[in-house]
């Protein structure tokens, strides 16, 4: 079996790590950051301890994709915040390869769904002890063939294969993703951030609707208005606009 990197359209300037079985591909980013120069997509086709946003658990086994991505991007915890969104167009794009791009909406800050149920989410992590991140860890995680049961998900989980999605291995789906994600990362570089929040906002779960937003503090209600140049969402709720840097949403 061919690993991705030896695919003809691997992404120039990547490299890539398959491993059989890790306990977290984050954890292993993690572990192998200082020793990586070059940016770096990690696979497993099986994580034993996966996790996603505010260390809940992320259920990825065989056949689905459990991967991140290693960079090294010289830049601010804010600006490394904006390849969430770099990832989520990305995640898009692959994915429309094999389904109706119709059917997939951005949810924020890092899920993506198709027909309104969960396919995928994106964890970012970084280290830096200055103004810089010495790391950033772009974790990715898609249902592609299989979607865990979580009891009582405000987002049931969905896979692309039981949404009517072509079928697809998970080495194949990371070279459309790696190649999608160095497409967008050029476009960060070339044309800012402005780029790719105007592509994303494309594509957002109920945008112009009124959706309910819950911090570690309070819930908000508003009419989901946009996100902003730092990739708050901004609701406007009955006492003015609020950008929101953190929160889960549910609508």
């Amino acid at each position: 079996m061919k690993r991705p990197d030896q695919y003809p359209n691997w992404p120039e300037g990547y490299r890539c790590i398959v491993l059989d079985t890790v306990d977290s591909t984050m954890a292993e980013a993690a572990r192998r950051a200082r020793d990586l120069d070059y940016p770096t997509w990690i696979m497993a086709h099986e994580q034993t301890d996966a996790r996603g946003r505010r260390g809940r658990a992320w259920e990825n086994p065989k056949n689905n994709l459990s991967a991140t991505l290693l960079l090294k991007p010289l830049c601010t915890a804010q600006l490394a915040a904006q390849h969430s969104f770099v990832a989520a167009n990305a995640l898009l794009e692959a994915l429309s390869l094999y389904i109706d791009r119709r059917k997939i909406t951005l949810k924020w800050p890092n899920d993506v769904l198709i027909n309104g149920g969960k396919v995928a989410g994106i964890l970012l992590e970084s280290s830096g002890r200055g103004p810089f991140v010495d790391w950033l860890s772009v974790g990715i995680g898609v249902n592609l063939s299989y979607a865990p049961s979580v009891p009582d998900a405000t987002f049931p989980p969905v896979s692309l294969a039981g949404e009517g999605g072509e079928p697809v291995p998970s080495a194949d789906f990371l070279v459309a993703l790696a190649t999608a994600f160095a497409t967008q990362e050029k476009k960060l570089d070339a044309m800012g951030f402005g780029r790719i929040r105007e592509d994303w906002l494309k594509h957002a779960a109920k945008l112009g609707d009124t959706i309910t937003a819950r911090t570690a503090t309070e819930t908000i209600e508003g009419l989901f208005d946009t996100i902003d140049k730092d990739g708050n969402l901004v609701l406007i709720t009955a006492k003015g606009p609020r950008a929101i840097p953190a929160a889960d949403v549910y609508f």
